[in-house]
């Protein structure tokens, strides 16, 4: 059991100087996730988040709703308690995903 505690430290450091090796400007979404520890399941429950917030966007866009706070703090409160809402917007952005979604957002910052 020693050994393998060992093994999996061994993967963890590795993992972090890999984080490292990529550049500041590729993939900051996923640099994010890796350095906060995030699940692939707590990743599935953001990108869940994420798509049910897009179509109420969509929905309000064609209601001709303009006032997008209640969005943000839709999207604040759902948010993971590892990630900050600005290092989100600005990787998701920065990756292109939600591109609609983290520009409203990115407004309300």
């Amino acid at each position: 059991m020693n050994e393998l505690v060992k093994r999996l430290e061994k993967l963890e450091y590795y993992q972090r100087l890999m984080v490292d090796m990529i550049p500041e400007n590729g993939f900051p979404f996923h640099r994010l996730i890796i350095r906060n520890g995030l699940s692939e399941r707590e990743v599935k429950e953001f990108f869940i988040t994420c798509d049910r917030l897009s179509m109420k966007l969509e929905k309000q866009k064609a209601e001709g709703f303009v006032y997008n706070t209640p969005l943000f703090k839709e999207f604040e409160e759902e948010l993971h308690s590892k990630l900050k809402v600005q290092e989100v917007v600005d990787g998701c952005l920065a990756q292109n995903l939600y591109p609609a979604l983290m520009k409203l957002l990115k407004k309300s910052l």
